[in-house]
């Protein structure tokens, strides 16, 4: 799934100075509130005292596309990435930023002016130190209009950036910034290896070169990537001494390798959540965990095909499909149908927008508006010059909920006399090729949801550009307005109500039909001890997971 990033935003308090690594306060209970159902885990006693050792092997559908994490949009490089790399802040269990390359920082001047102040020692893993000309480095690079990024406007929300020492250095901004902390939570990248490297054709983007937990052993194209532990980490070695991520472009087949103890970790459909993971074995084996996911899924429109130009069309499709059929086919209920791109029940999300009934005579009325009629009675609308209303629904393989999803639809639209195709492609090719290229008519995808509101990056006029996250050309100038209004207001009742009304326009243009926020579903062997979930899902403690000695299938002192 593609992903701004993997990592969870929070709303920042810049209405006060702060000093030390406590940050701003953030809205923790807020995440918590977007579970319609709690959530649920197999209990787990403790085992001991943690040892080192062992190894985690664990399945992703979509081979990377390039570990220099500014460089790629998909989920599965900032995944790997995440392990590779290490920022001046990042997000806890209760997704609060904390500090992380950074030891302290400071909020100055109602937010106008920041202060970092690295943590000396911390070491690239060729050995050399990393320092606060890296961090400018990837400042300079990330606002640089040569490096194909989909995540510069927030660097270029910095009016002045100054290295005040070795470690220490401070950023300004002419105005109060809501994402100005949160830009800091982004990898930090060398500048003694990238420097003067071509981004595109560099050795580093497959060969590359962190700070963070673990290294990049080897990457078997196709096959798996393997990450060896950084005994040198600043925060301490992580006890697990080896990370696998095997590529398996389908669920089947993943979950044939789950059962037979393959892979240790993956995140299970409802299918196999419900009806194919229960029984002893199961329960002395391996843990399940259910929470609602900090994502959504949605059919996306190419804006500029001429199917799905006028807003009428748009409007008659949301009206005619049923997304609680969606729901219970191809989730099995295990989510929740929505209607923009923020959590339910968080408080971004506008619980005042009232959906678009499920009614396909009213679907049919619209688009004989917009010009289209069955003309020759072969139960295919038509426009004034024959052309059938027909196109085809794009979509990655190995997501069988997509898949799912998109044939439901199929079903719901050719009552209404639409006639949709169904097409699948390999993920990398997906991205590359057409999702890059808006070489599509429609799609299903689905977004990680960010915690803080602003959603710039993919509904601004201007990431409408070929390799930019607006890649259905959404252009909307009240939009724009208010996306560029909330990302310079801090407070949050202000902000609630321009991103309502954002969420307004987005309802009523219909670029997306959102479809549905997920549960997600992971499923973990229960040979891995310190493992709970929280509002950051299970991984946030990643590097604290551990395996009895008894149990373990590698050691490095082997």
């Amino acid at each position: 799934m593609l992903a701004v990033r993997t990592a969870f935003f929070v709303i920042l308090a810049f209405l006060f100075a702060l000093s030390g690594c406590e940050g701003p306060s953030g809205k923790a209970d807020d995440a918590k509130k977007g579970d319609k159902a709690p959530a649920t885990q197999a209990s787990q006693a403790p085992v001991g005292e943690p040892v080192p050792g062992g190894r985690i092997v664990m399945a992703v559908i979509g081979e990377p596309s390039n570990l220099i994490p500014p460089l790629a949009s998909d989920s599965a490089s900032h995944e790997v990435a995440e392990l590779l790399y290490v920022s001046p802040l990042r997000y806890d269990k209760d997704i609060k930023l904390e500090c992380f390359a950074a030891e302290r920082y400071e909020v100055l001047e109602d937010g106008k002016l920041l202060k970092f102040w690295l943590k000396p020692g911390i070491r690239w893993t060729d050995g050399v130190e990393l320092t606060a000309e890296d961090v400018e480095f990837t400042y300079k690079l990330m606002i640089d209009p040569k490096t194909p990024t989909a995540y510069a406007e927030d660097y270029k929300a910095v009016t002045s950036f100054t290295v005040t020492g070795k470690y220490s250095f401070e950023v300004r901004y002419d105005r109060p910034f809501a994402r100005a902390l949160v830009t800091w939570a982004g990898s930090i990248l060398p500048k003694h290896l990238l420097a003067g490297q071509d981004l595109m054709n560099t050795k580093y983007s497959r060969e590359p070169v962190g700070a963070g937990p673990y290294t990049l052993e080897s990457w078997e194209p196709g096959r798996k990537l393997v990450l060896a532990v950084n005994k040198d980490y600043f925060e301490g070695r992580p006890y697990i001494d080896q990370v696998v991520y095997r590529i398996i472009p389908d669920a089947a087949t993943m979950f044939l390798e789950l059962k037979a103890g393959g892979i240790d970790m993956m995140a299970l459909t409802p299918q196999q959540f419900l009806y194919q993971t229960n029984g002893p074995t199961w329960d002395a084996d391996w843990r399940k965990f259910k929470y609602l996911s900090f994502a959504y899924t949605y059919l996306g429109y190419n804006l500029k095909s001429p199917f799905f130009s006028d807003v009428r069309v748009r409007r008659a499709l949301a009206h005619a499909v049923n997304k609680e059929d969606v729901v219970k086919g191809a989730l099995l209920g295990l989510g929740v149908p929505t209607i923009g791109p923020y959590k339910p029940g968080t408080w971004m999300y506008d619980e005042n927008i009232e959906d678009y009934a499920y009614d396909p005579a009213l679907a049919k009325k619209l688009l004989a508006e917009a010009g289209w009629e069955d003309r020759n009675g072969d139960g295919v609308l038509e426009d004034a010059s024959g052309r059938p209303f027909a196109f085809t629904i794009l979509t990655n393989q190995g997501n069988d909920q997509r898949i799912k999803s998109a044939t439901i639809i199929q079903s719901q639209l050719a009552a209404i006399g639409v006639k949709v195709e169904i097409r699948t492609v390999e993920w990398a090719s997906f991205i590359k090729e057409f999702v890059d290229k808006g070489n599509f008519d429609a799609l299903i995808l689905g977004w990680t949801i960010t915690q803080d509101p602003d959603a710039f990056d993919v509904w601004h006029s201007s990431r409408a550009v070929p390799g930019g996250l607006n890649f259905v050309g959404f252009k909307n100038a009240e939009a724009d307005a208010l996306l560029e209004q909330g990302r310079h207001t801090v407070d949050q009742a202000q902000r609630k109500k321009i991103y309502d009304a954002f969420q307004e326009i987005l309802h009523r243009e219909q670029p997306y039909l959102f479809l549905y926020a997920p549960y997600a579903l992971p499923i973990l062997s229960s040979r891995f001890q310190n493992v709970a979930a929280a509002p950051a899902g299970i991984t946030y403690n990643f590097t604290k997971w551990w395996v009895p000695r008894d149990k373990q299938k590698f050691r490095l002192d082997k």
